[in-house]
């Protein structure tokens, strides 16, 4: 996939734990999965928002 074997890999993670720091990555691990379970859970949700028009005029002040 992509070319992408185990030293590529390790380098990329090298790279992240120099600029984020190893305090940094179980809350970066964790804001990725928080927005993954998100988007899934945007995905299956059926639309609730009612777009029909009302039949009242709103008259302005």
């Amino acid at each position: 996939m992509f070319g992408i074997g185990m030293p590529e890999l390790l380098v990329i993670l090298v790279i992240i734990l120099i600029i984020f720091g190893a305090g940094k990555l179980p809350e970066i691990g964790g804001a990725i999965g928080k927005g993954i379970k998100n988007f899934k859970k945007a995905n299956r949700e059926t639309e609730d928002i009612d777009v029909t028009p009302d039949s009242k005029k709103i008259e302005p002040k």
